[in-house]
């Protein structure tokens, strides 16, 4: 019966995904707008970096997403519930690995709330508006540039899609990436209105460096919120290839 009611709410323009064990949503805005831009310029690869608990890949998946995804994540505990939830899905590849602008080792920051953890110091701000994401111990990581890898997972007619989560640390992800922009089509990065981590990309310096290596911002995501006030301080960018914009792929 689920797969019913899956069926007829996908044919009307609807997905539905779990919450938790129980509870469903349904496709939001945001949701239906990213889903048609991938299906747009046909992509077929998605690098999810900083997949967490693996929300962004079960959320393209349950919206008719069937290419390949490859999950960074180098949280221990984050990584094994990763590969469980992943492990029918032939076309989803796990690492236990964080992206940078380096090949090595480091440390990362664990968040009360492990969406939160980060490389970089988090700021105040941060800290007094959503207090679960305080930082509450360190964990030793392997981290790698995207450049090192990116041809071990993708073929050159792969139309790639780079989403980067990284609390903060999205620069350093981009610089180990320059190499491999010129094959990356899509781009989904989150951007912060305020400064929430030290030594971070804001909102427009995170736009002017895409746009210096031909990427157009497409469309915007909302992301974190204060609750009290209604404030945004974090939103996610949808970069598409400038000189894509005015062709059709289809």
């Amino acid at each position: 019966m689920k797969k019913i009611i899956k069926k007829i709410l996908r044919s009307n323009g609807f997905v539905m995904h779990r919450v938790g064990k129980k509870n469903v949503s349904y496709l939001s805005e945001d949701l239906q707008r990213r889903i048609k831009l991938i299906r747009h310029f046909q992509i077929d690869t998605i690098f999810d970096v900083g997949a967490n608990d693996g929300g962004y890949a079960l959320e393209v998946r349950d919206s008719g997403f069937d290419g390949k995804i490859i999950s960074f994540e180098p949280l221990v505990d984050a990584y094994i519930d990763l590969q469980e939830i992943s492990k029918k899905d032939i076309n989803w590849v796990v690492l236990n690995l964080a992206l940078g602008d380096f090949d090595g080792e480091s440390e990362i920051n664990v968040a009360g709330n492990s969406k939160s953890s980060s490389l970089l110091e988090m700021m105040e701000l941060h800290e007094v508006h959503a207090p679960s994401s305080v930082f509450i111990g360190k964990q030793p990581i392997n981290i790698v540039r995207l450049d090192s890898l990116f041809k071990q997972y993708t073929k050159s007619i792969s139309n790639v899609l780079l989403k980067i989560d990284t609390q903060g640390f999205e620069k350093n992800v981009l610089i180990g990436a320059l190499e491999s922009l010129d094959r990356i089509m899509m781009i989904q990065i989150e951007m912060s209105i305020v400064p929430l981590y030290k030594n971070s990309f804001d909102l427009i310096e995170t736009i002017n460096f895409l746009y210096e290596r031909g990427f157009c911002l497409v469309s915007v995501e909302t992301g974190f919120n204060d609750e009290v006030s209604g404030r945004t301080f974090q939103l996610d960018g949808l970069f598409v290839k400038s000189n894509l914009l005015n062709s059709n792929p289809s």
